[in-house]
């Protein structure tokens, strides 16, 4: 069969004019390429309106210094499509391309400013991170920022790497889904790992510090890559030793096992395919692999060509694999004999089918996924008359293909598989539970089974009811799924060491798919959804102010609200939050717009603050959890109604000293992250002091705050510390206006009694000895002497 007459598709961006080239396969015209031109304006005035504007761009690089040409380091070619932005490609093979438009305009090739210094700008590796474009160039990393088209050097990295790996999360605008671009590897492949040096970085790979985990020097073999594996919530490290492979993991609970090992017998370039499935896909010339589960399982991909022909694997089948494109669902490989294949990434399918011979090989060939069910084949041509390049792009309908008889392939059995969760991401907050609906409609006369998967079965824990829901205006059944998921640590079915930790915020994908699902299905997407087992950032607290001292008129809320001020005397506060006076008085600021007005109370009565929880502006529930107060400025004269043993403590209680030793003097620092529990039998903590005050309110206690004697305006920092109640650092201020203090007594009450006891004795030994002592010598003479003056 004759090559196909592809015909380039660049277009300058400056034009106006267009040129719209479309080359489809169409089995049902003897295979046979059409090709479908639509010319709004005359090619030739298009090329030359091109062409004077790439003369005009790189007549104004001429001038500076010549930019370094890149060049990837395989013989092969790859091309990286940014998951989240659909029309941002990056295409590497002798030359790179980088487009914002999948590669509809004519490119230079694309380079580095030389004031980067790379030396041989040969690439290695590359990674789109959130909005910008990571490369490996000479063995460092540099960062092209795609908003600004700015070049910055990473810092940090002191030894070569050649690779980098990171992710993306496309579901959601939510902190937690785009933070996952954050988190950068970056590493030397085939090291030992005993000895590699591995980089980390959290800021888009603008930094890097020093990776090192534990036992990792014990560990035998060399480095195969390193991974954030978010759709199982680990970090994996591929390790290869005599021609074997497998994953460690580094968090409980897979820290303590291995994935099963697979053959690897050549460089593996790994695909992470979109979407947080947990779907992995291992390549290179002679070899496919694929694993489902993050690496825990790896199994070959079978080779189906022809009718009744299937082989075990690339290498049984012996092609050649020459590159390789994935997206959330399907898998196309490219090879040098000239062959198309395509594969889904179903539930239980592990399998690509060869299309017919079409003569589209080239060795700068490559393929990409431009839509559901769309496939280029793209090779960028060089212009004979001007340092630009144009992309020969050939699109592959893959659903009318498959249509083709003498492929023999069954058709879907499933006419919808729709649900409202599709793409969109959910939160289950500790003790949280989350309800999902799909619905599958087949095919009459056929019975497909909806599996519903998660991708981390170690936190995430789902029950499933299927059952017949009606019938359509067509008389087809209507099949309802309906999916509880919450915590696996609350079904109550799982063992203890299958279990992550409750303690910890993970990630999960639930996924709705059909059993052994037809290929021909291109049209009928898995429905995916993502699971952040976390915080729930619709949560706050509040703290009850149901009697304020503005109400009871011991405050007056218009002078709070005219920059109103109090004095701190020093003997109350310490500055350093340690008990101890300060030197001065200080001068407090209220601010009335974040406080209000403050709660009020009566010092002699003990006191906690009555806590609520509310979600996303109405009120759930009265917090009972275990919770920690600390004065914002310091002021220490109030207590705590318990002790350590009076609270039953088995262990030595926490408190907000030993807190900040712990976190090197920060205050503000005790919540749920660091909070052990004195009634935790495993805190093996011995209790030295009995005595100390008990600092934690709530909880299985009744313990409380008691003031001393000293009216005024405590505002006080309240914090969640139970690690079981939520995964949020749930914390907010108040205030409370204590009062009915009268001023302390300058004089001791013992010395106080002594004295009006002595006075008493006093007067009555001289109302007795007075009388008497008129009628002596003695008194006459003084009665005598008061008379006469």
């Amino acid at each position: 069969m004759a090559r196909p007459s592809c015909q380039p598709a660049g277009t300058s961006q400056a034009s106006s004019g267009h040129v719209e080239v479309s080359t489809r396969f169409n089995p049902q015209e003897n295979d046979q390429l059409l090709l479908k031109v639509n010319l709004r304006e005359r090619v030739e005035s298009l090329v030359h309106t091109r062409h004077s504007v790439l003369a005009a761009m790189l007549a104004g690089q001429s001038s500076a210094a010549v930019p370094d040409i890149l060049y990837f380091s395989s013989m092969t070619t790859r091309l990286i499509k940014h998951p989240c932005k659909k029309n941002i490609a990056l295409y590497l093979g002798r030359q790179l391309f980088f487009t914002r438009n999948n590669f509809q305009s004519s490119l230079p090739p694309f380079s580095i400013p030389p004031s980067m210094q790379v030396g041989i700008p040969e690439v290695t590796s590359a990674h789109f991170a959130g909005s910008v474009l990571l490369l490996v160039v000479n063995k460092k990393v540099y960062i092209y920022n795609i908003k600004t088209s700015s070049w910055t050097a990473s810092t940090g990295i002191k030894h070569p790497v050649s690779h980098i790996s990171g992710d993306n999360c496309c579901y959601s605008k939510h902190p937690f889904c785009l933070d996952i671009s954050n988190f950068i590897f970056a590493y030397s492949h085939g090291e030992q790992i005993s000895q590699t040096n591995i980089y980390f970085s959290d800021n888009w790979g603008y930094t890097f510090q020093n990776y090192i985990h534990e036992g990792q020097e014990q560990l035998v073999g060399s480095l195969g890559g390193i991974f954030y594996l978010y759709s199982l919530s680990q970090i994996g490290v591929l390790l290869i030793d005599q021609k074997k492979a497998k994953f460690e993991y580094l968090e409980h609970p897979l820290n303590h096992s291995f994935g099963l090992p697979f053959d690897y017998n050549g460089t593996l370039d790994i695909i992470i395919a979109p979407g947080q499935k947990g779907i992995l896909i291992f390549w290179f010339e002679k070899s496919l692999l694929v694993s489902r589960n993050s690496g825990q399982l790896v199994f070959p991909v079978q080779v189906q060509e022809g009718h009744g022909t299937l082989y075990s694997s690339v290498f049984d089948a012996g092609i050649t694999i020459h590159t390789v494109a994935a997206n959330e669902n399907a898998l196309a490989v490219l090879t040098q004999e000239d062959g198309l294949y395509y594969g889904s990434l179903g539930i239980l399918t592990s399998s690509i089918i060869k299309f017919a011979y079409q003569n589209i090989w080239s060795q700068q060939a490559a393929l990409m996924f431009t839509g559901l069910g769309i496939l280029d084949i793209l090779t960028p041509l060089p212009d004979v008359d001007f340092p630009a390049f144009d992309f020969e792009k050939c699109p592959v309908n893959i659903q009318a293909v498959l249509m083709d008889p003498q492929l023999h392939i069954d058709v879907c059995k499933v006419e919808i598989l729709q649900g409202d969760f599709e793409n969109k991401m959910y939160t289950i907050d500790m003790n949280s539970e989350l309800e999902l609906t799909a619905m599958m409609i087949p095919r009459p006369g056929t019975s497909p089974v909806p599996l519903a998967m998660v991708s981390n079965p170690h936190s995430l824990g789902l029950n499933v009811f299927n059952y017949e829901d009606g019938y359509t205006y067509d008389g087809n059944t209507k099949h309802r799924l309906n999916i509880s998921l919450k915590q696996q640590h609350h079904w109550g079915r799982a063992d203890p060491n299958f279990t992550s930790s409750i303690k910890k915020p993970t990630l999960s994908t639930i996924t709705v798919d059909i059993a052994n699902k037809e290929i021909s299905c291109v049209d009928l997407k898995p429905l995916t959804a993502l699971i952040s087992i976390g915080c729930d950032l619709k949560k706050k607290i509040i703290v009850q102010n149901e009697i304020s001292a503005c109400y009871k008129g011991n405050l007056d809320p218009v002078a709070l609200q005219d920059n109103y001020s109090y004095v701190i005397e020093k003997e109350a506060y310490d500055p350093n939050f340690q008990g101890q006076r300060a030197t001065e008085d200080l001068v407090v600021h209220y601010p009335y717009e974040k406080l209000g007005c403050p709660l009020l109370i009566h010092y002699d009565s003990p006191w906690k603050p009555v806590v609520e929880l509310w979600q996303a502006g109405k009120f759930q529930e009265i917090v009972e959890a275990e919770y920690v107060l600390l004065e914002v400025n310091g002021l220490f004269t109030y207590t705590y109604s318990l002790t350590a043993d009076t609270a039953l403590c088995s262990s030595q209680p926490q408190n907000w000293t030993t807190i900040r030793v712990d976190t090197k003097g920060l205050p503000f620092t005790w919540d749920r992250e660091n909070y052990v529990s004195c009634h935790d039998p495993n805190n093996d903590a011995p209790l030295q002091w009995p005595k100390v005050p008990y600092q934690i309110l709530g909880g299985p206690t009744k313990n409380k705050i008691i003031f001393d004697q000293r009216n005024g305006i405590y505002v006080f920092l309240i914090s969640i510390v139970d690690p079981y109640y939520s995964y949020c650092h749930l914390t907010t201020t108040f205030s409370v206006y204590v009062y009915g203090a009268f001023p302390l007594r300058f004089l001791v009450p013992e010395i106080t009694i002594f004295l009006l006891m002595i006075s008493i004795l006093l007067s009555v030994w001289l109302a007795y000895m007075i009388p008497k002592l008129l009628h002596t010598e003695l008194g006459r003479r003084l009665t005598g002497y008061w008379c006469r003056h």
